[in-house]
């Protein structure tokens, strides 16, 4: 209880702050606990054992704190564990062990390891499996043991080395191994770990090789080498304490609030969910003092930097001159003024060898060389886009590598909310933060398009981006193949289903071996009650199945349960066929939700008919057959009295006194009697001898003998379908009875029941003389019907039972067709309904007169649906566009529907960089009405959580395109939503079939269809530029400065040349909402006139300064610049935005007139000259913005800047000044 009383009191005090009322309450708590106890404990107790137990409680209690303050960012390699809840004060109490101790690490590396959903890989391995449940493990397992097992040899220290813990788990995971099968969900479980318990063995022996390269070998000088290992270990943690400390300790001047306050915790995600989609790397105080104490720092560098990670996070995420951003800033310089105060760092190499250095650095080296498949990856895709040079040697990955200073550039951060750099990745890639490849190509797809962003269309960075962007793109594909997914083919998975469905149903059997199905090959494929019905027998749907008609489940349940209910209509209740019917029935229904999972992979309407709906059809139509039945079988009995009395002898009771009836008889040497089977020789020579089981035997007045008994028909004796299958040997007890002469007899057979024939065997018999019988044959209503009580007499045969079971073989008939006789397939039999639709008209009460309104509807023999998705004819397009129907009507014998359009990402305005999903689509705002004339197809739009778990099971996978976002033509922007519009239907419109996929598919994305065109059109601009053009034209663009994404200034001289926008509309800034966007289009600044003027003046001075040295001097000339100078250049700025915005706001005229109707289908209206301001001037639109207008019909019509201001503008830079208005 004292443990749990500290524990608890230390966990308050660690969490809440000092000073609170919790902290001061806990405090009180553990001043009256101790209190109590020392008033309850005995007074002779010893005060080294209360020592103890005190020491004790403090030990375990630092592992429980340890263990709380873990995060959950760390990785199981980096020795982070996570538990459930409850989970960790259970370990706390039981563990003994440090945390720093390798032996720990690698247990709990292997106990602790999580998969993506948070599942606990090990749990199998904790205990060992019941001796109840599974004897057979310990009988194959020589050596069972479990992760319990190791922890108790952990506790009483019975592990000397890594090594020792290592054996143990390869061989808890080779039994494992060995138990299971290699598919398993365990045997997968083992390989996980047991690559988890590998690398972290490998970490922890390079681990103890450095240190113990960095002690000098000596036997003599063990304790002292201890000591100086722990010296050097406890004043580099010291180090970290006070550097730590200074920043804790930091408060105010003059109210005393400390300024780490915010920094203690990360913020909640509940609260701040954006803060973890901008900052990637969340990091407080609370981790680096755990990380502190649990040694993971090796170096006080990397804590330092973990230290200015989470101030960089801060300003990022925070406005500038807010408080949390000036925390940041005086916290920081608090810890490097600590820093400096505490003098540079005793590093660990300084006390070795030269000859131990050179050995250390070997190791670290040779450690780069065991990369993941992943890193290499990753490795590969950096290098190549790093290393990429153009045609002209030029590397283009140069002004990438850095991000441009505030100070120089303080408008690039107004304008790109997440800036990166290649220097940004890379530290990513070295601590691990990639998951996947696709999270190393979002950060890159970010970068370059921050770039084309920022910079002008025409500039030598936005071509240099564009040509790093496809690189990019060809080096995944060449990595990864370039392919999605597998996405499961599901008309086919929709196939095997079915096959399984009708092979399990026609395979089924009863505890005999008897196919059920057996007996319903008889029903006939022509329905007598509706001659109009397609014919239809399992046969036919044999074939079906066999050429993959069937598409849907529903209609493959129609057509089998139209069989069964035609077999149990046309028979009695009390037949075969009627009970093998309903028996069928009920397993199709149990194997069909067993192989759909109740709706969890296939969605069907099929679903719907269960085993409850089946008894209630049954019994209704016992109901109405069991009173005919009943008649049926009165009439029966009395036609088969009146047929034995007509075979009695007509003499009457003379002849009866005649007859003398005995129980046995004798004919040549041989005895038979009541009970017997015997050989009666046949009527005709050509046919087998006939089987009967003798009922009587008498001796006439003559003195010959006489049998009488039940006939026994074989397969071909009956009348029955080709199809039919028998029992090899198997006979049919018939309806018919007869007498016979002893004198036929040709010897005895035996006749067994079927639950015998397999089991026992008859003594004195040869096989060829032994029969089995399952069922009764009718001979005037044609019919076999399985026997369920065997009535015959009683034999004088002995039986004694076999060695082995006779195995159950069916064989076919012989009538049944050969194999290369093909039957012949009618017209009627190829064909396969859509099962049953029919039009389902709507009740509209807004509708318009003349206008019948349907749910569902067969137009040109396709069926459409309120909510389906169709191709719509569009000429000049590329791609169809996509229509989804919300309406649909009839008028006048015409067809129409109305709903809303779906674009392309080739219809929409974006940069090149952008990358969207295969099939992607947008929703456009258009919402119009189409003629049904104008379908060509349907297809499937899809949310994006569909996209990845389900699929139609009619639609071809070409045709199910994804939608998560929506385009708003008048922002030219893409924004996403919650999902698409569900529609209710009724209960008569036939719903589409949904396969749900076992794994979420992951998509992959292409790039642009701009990308490539772009990239052409810049290639050729440039190409007829020289070398020594090009590379000033780099210079001004920064190319080789050491910026990246660095826009251009504009040139000095502003009054020489008119600008034309290169765009049809202007650039908005990503991120920022609609209206802070209006705010943000006009860019121009005090800064940026100074920026344009003084440059060309500082570049003339020194010709020679990179572009970056330029910015620099820039930068320095304003901070220097008076007061009042500055004021000039912002009042004049002023003026030139107040221009630009009447000139934008004159350009939002031509935005409202909105799309014309003959755009939406397809038909793009013939290029006019727009956005002349004087009609007189000649257009000055360069033929590739013309050609862009011409391709793009939602565009907007380009403008002109109708400012005073005659600029001239170069490099990158314009893109922000004017192009915006």
């Amino acid at each position: 209880m004292a443990k749990d009383i500290d524990l608890l009191v230390k966990n308050a005090k660690t969490y809440n702050e000092p000073g609170s009322q919790v902290f001061k309450d806990a405090n009180t708590i553990k001043k009256i606990f101790a209190q109590k106890k020392s008033e309850l404990e005995p007074v002779k107790s010893s005060i080294r054992i209360r020592n103890r137990k005190s020491t004790q409680g403090d030990r375990l209690s630092a592992i429980t704190m340890a263990l709380q303050y873990e995060s959950d960012e760390e990785g199981i390699l980096s020795g982070s564990v996570h538990y459930d809840e409850g989970e960790s004060e259970a370990e706390s109490m039981t563990s003994n062990m440090d945390m720093s101790n390798p032996i720990f690490q690698l247990y709990e590396a292997v106990r602790g390891a999580r998969n993506s959903q948070g599942q606990l890989i090990s749990e199998p391995f904790l205990q060992l499996p019941s001796r109840k449940d599974y004897p057979d493990y310990y009988q194959q397992i020589s050596q069972p043991i479990c992760l319990q097992h190791i922890k108790t040899k952990m506790k009483n220290n019975e592990y000397e080395s890594v090594e020792h813990v290592d054996s143990d788990l390869t061989l808890m995971f080779e039994n494992a191994k060995r138990y299971n099968v290699p598919h398993s969900s365990i045997y997968k479980r083992v390989l996980k770990l047991q690559h988890i318990q590998q690398l972290k063995r490998k970490d922890l022996l390079q681990r103890e090789d450095d240190d113990g390269d960095s002690m000098l070998s000596s036997a003599t000088s063990d304790t002292s080498t201890t000591k100086r290992k722990s010296h050097k270990k406890n004043t580099k943690k010291n180090r970290m304490k006070a550097l730590i400390a200074a920043v804790t300790e930091a408060r105010e001047a003059g109210v005393g609030r400390r300024l780490c306050e915010l920094f203690m915790v990360k913020p909640s995600k509940k609260d701040y969910p954006d803060y973890y989609k901008i900052i990637l790397e969340p990091m407080d105080l609370r981790t680096i003092e755990h990380n502190i104490r649990s040694d993971k720092y090796l170096t006080e560098d990397s804590m330092v930097e973990d230290m200015k990670l989470m101030f960089r996070n801060a300003r990022h995420y925070n406005e500038e001159g807010s408080q949390v951003y000036n925390d940041a800033d005086i916290l920081e310089k608090i810890m490097e003024d600590r820093r400096r105060d505490l003098g540079p760092a005793t590093d660990e190499d300084d006390v070795m060898s030269p000859k131990l250095k050179i050995r250390k650095n070997s190791i670290n080296l040779k450690k780069s060389k065991y990369l993941t498949p992943l890193q290499q990856k990753l490795n590969e895709l950096y290098e190549a886009v790093k290393n990429f040079t153009d045609k002209r040697g030029r590397r283009l990955s140069t002004i990438f590598l850095r991000l441009p200073s505030r100070a120089e550039l303080p408008d690039y951060y107004l304008a790109i909310k997440k800036p990166v750099d290649m220097e940004k990745i890379k530290s990513h890639m070295l601590a691990n933060k990639y998951q996947d490849v696709d999270a190393l190509v979002e950060d890159f797809v970010l970068m370059f398009n921050n770039a084309c962003t920022y910079n002008e269309p025409e500039s030598l960075i936005y071509r240099d981006a564009l040509l790093l962007h496809r690189v990019l793109l060809e080096t995944r594909r060449d990595l990864e193949g370039g392919e999605d997914t597998h996405v499961p083919d599901v008309p086919r998975l929709i196939q095997e289903l079915v096959r399984s469905l009708f092979v399990s149903v026609l395979g089924h059997q009863d505890d005999e071996g008897r196919c059920y199905s057996d007996s319903l090959a008889e029903i006939p494929a022509a329905d007598p009650a509706n001659s109009d019905k397609p014919l239809l027998n399992f046969e036919i749907i044999r074939r079906n199945v066999d050429r993959s008609r069937y598409k849907r489940l529903d209609v493959f349940q129609d057509h089998m349960f139209e069989v069964l209910e035609k077999a149990r209509r046309l028979s009695r209740t009390d037949s075969e066929i009627f009970e093998d019917a309903v028996e069928l029935q009920q397993f199709f229904i149990k194997i069909r939700d067993e192989l759909c999972k109740n709706g969890e992979i296939l969605m069907s309407p099929a679903l719907s008919y269960t085993c409850k709906h089946l008894h209630s059809d049954v019994e209704k139509e016992k109901k109405e057959k069991l009173p005919k039945e009943y008649e049926e079988d009165r009439i029966k009995r009395e036609e088969e009295k009146k047929e034995a009395e007509k075979r009695e002898e007509p003499v009457g009771a003379s002849w009866h006194a005649q007859r003398t009836y005995r129980q046995d008889c004798t004919f040549k040497d041989s005895l038979y009697h009541v009970g017997d089977c015997v050989y009666v020789e046949p009527a005709e020579s050509n046919l087998q001898p006939h089987i009967i089981c003798i009922e009587r035997l008498w001796e006439d007045e003559n003195g010959e003998k006489w049998l009488y008994g039940c006939w026994f028909y074989r397969p071909n004796e009956t009348f029955h379908l080709a199809t039919r299958k028998f029992l090899e040997k198997e006979v049919f007890k018939s309806d018919f009875y007869n007498k016979a002469p002893v004198s036929k007899i040709l010897g005895k057979c035996v006749v067994m029941f079927v639950k015998e024939y397999f089991k026992l065997y008859p003594e004195g018999f040869q096989e060829e003389d032994v029969y089995v019988c399952e069922s009764r044959y009718s001979a005037k209503s044609k019919s076999f019907k399985k026997i369920k009580m065997w009535t015959m007499p009683l034999s004088s045969v002995r039986f004694t039972p076999r060695d082995v079971p006779l195995p159950v073989v069916r064989v076919a008939s012989i009538f049944a067709t050969k194999p290369d006789e093909k039957p012949a397939e009618t017209e009627d039999e190829s064909k396969v309904t859509d099962g049953e639709r029919e039009d389902v008209p709507l009740d509209f009460t807004n509708g318009e007169p003349g206008c019948q309104y349907y749910e569902q509807l067969c137009y040109n023999n396709l069926w459409l649906k309120v909510g389906d998705c169709v191709y719509i004819g569009s000429h000049g397009l590329v791609r169809h566009r996509v229509g989804r129907i919300e309406k649909m009507w009839i008028r006048d014998g015409a067809g129409y529907f109305f709903g809303p359009i779906f674009i392309h990402p080739e219809e929409t305005e974006h940069e090149p960089t952008k990358m969207f999903y295969k099939k992607e689509v947008f929703l456009s705002n258009l919402e119009e009405t189409c003629p049904m004339t104008c379908i060509i197809g349907k297809c499937v739009v899809s949310s994006f959580k569909e996209f990845l778990s389900c699929r139609p099971t009619e639609v071809p996978e070409e045709n199910v395109l994804l939608c998560e976002s929506r385009y708003i033509e008048s922002e030219k922007q893409m924004k996403k939503f919650k999902g698409l519009k569900r529609f209710s239907l009724s209960g008569k419109v036939v719903e589409d079939e949904i396969y749900y996929f076992r794994k979420l598919i992951v998509p992959q994305k292409e790039p642009s269809p701009l990308l490539n065109r772009k990239i052409e059109e810049l290639e050729a601009k440039f190409a007829d530029m020289t070398d020594e053009e090009l590379e000033e034209l780099g210079d001004d663009d920064g190319d080789l400065g050491d910026h990246a994404h660095m826009p251009s200034s504009l040139s000095g001289d502003m009054e020489l040349l008119s600008y034309t926008p290169p765009q049809s509309s202007p650039k908005s800034i990503k991120g920022l909402s609609k209206k802070e966007g209006s705010k943000r289009k006009i860019n121009m600044s005090g800064y940026i006139l100074f920026s344009s003027e003084m440059r060309a003046v500082i570049k003339a001075q020194h010709p020679d300064f990179s572009f970056g040295e330029l910015s620099r001097l820039v930068g320095t000339e304003w901070r220097n610049l008076e007061s009042s100078r500055k004021a000039e250049y912002e009042e004049r700025a002023a003026k030139v935005a107040e221009q630009q915005e009447r000139d934008r706001t004159h350009h939002q005229t031509f935005l409202k007139s909105g799309t014309p109707v003959g755009a939406l289908m397809g038909v793009v209206p013939p290029p006019t000259q727009m956005g002349l301001l004087n009609p007189g001037m000649a257009p000055v639109l360069r033929p590739r913005t013309q050609d862009k207008v011409d391709r793009l019909p939602f565009s907007s019509p380009p403008h002109l800047c109708s400012s005073p201001h005659r600029l001239k503008l170069s490099g990158c830079f314009t893109r922000r000044l004017i192009s915006d208005t």
